[in-house]
C-alpha cells in the first residue's frame, strides 16, 4: 500500500520525505490546508512537487464545469507530477472525465458511499478519496466503505486506485493494508505514529541497559 502525507507545509513534508527511508510515496492538499499554509496555492504546490516524486494532489476551488476545468488544466500545469483533485459531485464528475481523457491525473475526493466510487471510476478517475473518519464521526463504518469499494472495483477490474483519506489513527492505516486498499493518505503525526509501540521503546531501553553492563564498543 502507497503512503500519501496529507499536508501543505513543506517543512514537515520535507522532513518526513527525507527521513522517511523512501516510505513516502506522495502528497495531497486541500483548500483548507492550503489556507492554513498561508501560501500561494500555486507556490506551494510547485514547492511540494519538487520534494517529492510521486502524485501530489492540488483541489480546484470553482464548483461549476467551466470553472473546474480551468482550474484543473491551470493546477495540472504546474508540474508534471500534479494530480487534480475535484469533488465528487455532477460537475467534479464531467470535469474529472473531460480532464481525464485529456491524459490528468485526477482525484475525486469527498466519496461517502459506493455509488459515488462507482461514477468515479467510471468518469477515469486515477484516484477515488473515501473519508472514513467523517463516517466514523457520524456512526458510520468508515472502513466497510473501503470494503465495499474495493470489492466492486475488483469485480469490474477498474484502474481507479481507492485512496483511504480522512484517516485519524494507525488502525485505520492498518484496516485499509489488510483489505488491500491501494493508498493511504496520513496527516503528519499519524505517519510518525506508526513507528511507535511502547514495548519497542522498552525493550530497546532494556537491551541498552544491559550492554551498558558490559563495558563494551562496538567500534
Amino acid at each position: 500500500m502507497k503512503l500519501f502525507i496529507d499536508s501543505a507545509d513543506v517543512s514537515e513534508v520535507s522532513a518526513l520525505v527525507k527521513g522517511g527511508l523512501g516510505l513516502i510515496d506522495g502528497v495531497t492538499t486541500n483548500p483548507s490546508l492550503i489556507a492554513q499554509s498561508g501560501a500561494s496555492i500555486r507556490e506551494r504546490i510547485a514547492e511540494l512537487c519538487a520534494i517529492v516524486d510521486g502524485p501530489v494532489s492540488a483541489e480546484v476551488t470553482a464548483t461549476d464545469f467551466e470553472g473546474m476545468l480551468k482550474e484543473g488544466k491551470a493546477l495540472a500545469a504546474i508540474a508534471e507530477n500534479v494530480t487534480v483533485k475535484v469533488p465528487l459531485t455532477e460537475q467534479g464528475l464531467r470535469c474529472c472525465y473531460a480532464l481525464s481523457r485529456e491524459g490528468v491525473a485526477v482525484n475525486v475526493t469527498l466519496c461517502f458511499s459506493p455509488a459515488q466510487a462507482l461514477l468515479a471510476a467510471k468518469a477515469g478517475a486515477c484516484f477515488v478519496s473515501p473519508f472514513v473518519g467523517r463516517l466514523d464521526d457520524i456512526g458510520h463504518d468508515g472502513m466497510l466503505l473501503i470494503e465495499e469499494i474495493l470489492d466492486m472495483y475488483r469485480a469490474y477490474d477498474f484502474a481507479t486506485e481507492v485512496l483511504v483519506a480522512s484517516v485519524r489513527h494507525t488502525g485505520h492505516v492498518v484496516a485499509a493494508a489488510r483489505l488491500g486498499a491501494h493508498v493511504a493518505t496520513l496527516p503528519p503525526k499519524v505517519f510518525r505514529a506508526l513507528y511507535k509501540h511502547p514495548l519497542t521503546d522498552r525493550g530497546l531501553e532494556a537491551f541498552l541497559e544491559d550492554w551498558r553492563k558490559t563495558k563494551q564498543t562496538i567500534l
